[in-house]
C-alpha cells in the first residue's frame, strides 16, 4: 500500500482562476505562465488547465520544449531570454518567443542565422533592479532589434516589483510609459498583482502567475475574496494517536509541552515531502474536515496535530495540509513565507493526482 500522501490538481480551478483574470483584463492578451513545472503542479495538468490562454509563459527551455512535444502550438514566452547562442537557434526552430534583458542576448539574436524567424521582447528594468535594460539602453535596444533581418517582431515589457501594495506600482508604471513613448509595439506588464489590482498596466497583454493556482498576490486580500479556488490540496492521514501527560513532549527537540492531557495525531507529511519544517506550532491543518492546528516540530516524514477538538479522529482519518479548508497562503504566513514557496516545494516523492470537475 502506498503511503497516503497526496497532492490532488484541480483541472477546473485552474480554468477558472484564468477566467478571473480574463475578466479583470477584457480583451487583452493572456500569457499563463507555467514555470518552475506549473508552479508545482505539473507541466501536463497545467497544458490542460491553461489550455484557452493566448500562450504561455516560463524559464526553462527544456520544458518549452516538452510543451511543443505535447501539442501546444500556440506562443510560448521565454521570461528570462536565451541563456546562450544555441537557446536562439531553439527559439527560431521552435517559434518560441524570446526576452531581450541585457547586451549579450542581443548579440545572440544578431549573429541568428539569415534563415531563423524570431519574436522577441525588450525588458525594462522599471525599479526593481533584476532583470532589463535602464531607459537609454531599452530604446537603443528596440532600434537595433528592428533593423535585425531575423527579428519579425519586437515587443515591450517590464516587471513590477511591488504591485502587491497600493500605488506602488505607479512610479514604475511611469517610468515605463516614459521609456515606452513613441515606440509602437504590444506591450506586457501586469503580474497577478496588477491584472487585479492596476487597470492602466494591463496594456496589450497580461501574465497571471500566482492567482492562475489559486492564491493571492497580497498580504491583506485572501484568494477567496478575489474569487480564486485552490488549484492543489495536499492532503495525508492520521497514521497514529498518541495520548500525552501534562508536561510530556511531542517531536525533536521537546519544542512542545502539553499543558493538560492531549490526544495527538501523527500525520503522515514533513519536510521530506515539501511541508516547511519551520511551520510553528499553531500552524492551520484540517482532520476530517474540520479544522485545527500542528503541535511541535515539523520532522522528516511526519508532523503532530492536535485533536483536542476531535474526539472521533483515528487513524486513517483524512488530513489536509492545505486546500480549500485550509488556504495555501495561511499555512505559508503562520511559516513566514509565501504560497509560491510551498506549492513549488512539494517533493517529488509526492504523487499528483489531476482530477477535472
Amino acid at each position: 500500500m502506498p503511503r497516503p500522501i497526496l497532492a490532488t490538481i484541480s483541472i477546473a480551478a485552474m480554468r477558472h482562476n484564468l477566467s478571473v483574470a480574463r475578466a479583470h483584463a477584457p480583451g487583452r492578451f493572456a500569457w499563463a505562465v507555467v514555470k518552475a513545472d506549473g508552479y508545482g503542479h505539473g507541466l501536463e495538468n497545467a497544458l490542460r488547465g491553461f489550455a484557452d490562454a493566448d500562450g504561455l509563459a516560463l524559464v526553462e527551455f527544456d520544458r518549452a520544449s516538452r510543451l511543443r512535444e505535447a501539442g501546444w502550438t500556440k506562443p510560448l514566452l521565454m521570461l528570462e531570454g536565451a541563456f546562450d547562442q544555441a537557446d536562439v537557434a531553439q527559439a527560431a526552430r521552435q517559434q518560441l518567443q524570446l526576452v531581450v534583458h541585457e547586451p549579450r542576448q542581443l548579440d545572440w539574436v544578431e549573429r541568428a542565422p539569415g534563415e531563423a524567424v524570431l519574436d522577441v521582447v525588450v525588458k525594462l528594468n522599471s525599479g526593481m533592479n533584476r532583470l532589463g535594460f535602464d531607459r537609454a539602453a531599452f530604446r537603443a535596444a528596440f532600434e537595433r532589434l528592428r533593423r535585425l533581418p531575423a527579428v519579425r517582431s519586437v515587443a515591450l515589457m517590464t516587471h513590477f516589483a511591488d504591485a502587491d501594495r497600493s500605488g506602488a506600482a505607479e512610479a514604475p508604471l511611469r517610468r515605463f510609459e516614459e521609456a515606452a513613448q513613441g515606440l509602437d509595439a504590444p506591450r506586457s506588464l501586469a503580474n497577478s498583482a496588477a491584472i487585479l489590482s492596476l487597470p492602466a498596466s494591463h496594456a496589450s497583454a497580461i501574465r497571471p502567475g500566482i492567482l492562475l493556482y489559486g492564491a493571492t498576490p497580497f498580504d491583506d486580500r485572501d484568494a477567496r475574496s478575489l474569487g480564486l479556488r485552490a488549484a492543489m490540496t495536499l492532503g495525508s492521514k492520521l497514521i497514529a494517536v498518541q495520548s500525552v501527560a501534562p508536561g510530556e513532549a511531542v517531536g525533536y527537540g521537546s519544542t512542545f509541552r502539553a499543558q493538560r492531557p492531549m490526544r495527538i495525531g501523527i500525520v503522515a507529511c514533513g519536510y521530506a515531502d515539501g511541508y516547511p519544517r519551520h511551520a510553528p506550532t499553531g500552524t492551520p491543518i484540517a482532520v476530517d474536515g474540520r479544522r485545527t492546528q500542528t503541535v511541535g516540530r515539523v520532522s522528516m516524514d511526519m508532523l503532530a496535530v492536535d485533536l483536542g477538538a476531535l474526539p472521533q479522529a483515528a487513524p486513517g482519518a483524512p488530513v489536509e495540509l492545505w486546500g480549500d479548508i485550509v488556504p495555501i497562503d495561511e499555512v505559508a504566513s503562520a511559516a513566514g513565507t509565501i504560497g509560491y514557496e510551498l506549492m513549488c516545494a512539494v517533493a517529488p516523492r509526492v504523487p499528483r493526482r489531476a482530477l477535472d470537475d
